[in-house]
């Protein structure tokens, strides 16, 4: 049975995670431009995102699966890391992580999540928008000239 925890600083698995996160973005290397902001993330920069932020973790067991990273915003939860083990894929993780995020945003009366995407990645647009997400935004990262995000955002019912 696939469960999700609500993980703070005390979370003893930190390497564990990141070789989760990094596994679960490595079909990105080559394809998105710049590169995933992933393979920035060390041990101690990852503790201090759990102290930072609101994390879940799917687990079957002891087997961890996913994770997504939650940041309150003015107007809505921001998403982000959502990661899911390859080996777990097309089980419904991800939705389920999504849905823990939801259920989250309606705690913090917020009444929508946002996340973003990079341009590349056209099956995750389509994943997203099969998941409530509509485009509102694209941007660009700093020194591109080109659109390299688009930001979504799924409103909550309330």
């Amino acid at each position: 049975m696939i469960t999700s925890v609500q993980i703070d600083e005390t979370f003893d698995r930190v390497e564990e995670l990141l070789a989760l996160i990094m596994s679960s973005f490595a079909y990105m290397d080559g394809v998105i431009d710049p590169p995933s902001s992933a393979h920035r993330l060390t041990p101690d920069n990852l503790r201090q995102k759990i102290r930072d932020e609101i994390v879940f973790v799917a687990f079957d067991g002891g087997d961890m699966l996913g994770c997504i990273f939650c940041k309150p915003e003015a107007a809505s939860l921001y998403v982000g890391k959502l990661a899911v083990s390859p080996a777990a894929q097309g089980r419904g993780i991800g939705k389920a992580l999504l849905r823990t995020a939801e259920a989250t945003a309606h705690r913090l009366s917020l009444p929508s999540l946002r996340l973003e995407t990079r341009i590349e990645l056209v099956n995750n647009h389509r994943q997203f928008s099969s998941w409530g997400f509509v485009k509102t935004a694209e941007n660009s990262h700093a020194g591109y000239a080109r659109v390299t995000s688009i930001e979504m955002t799924k409103r909550l019912p309330s």
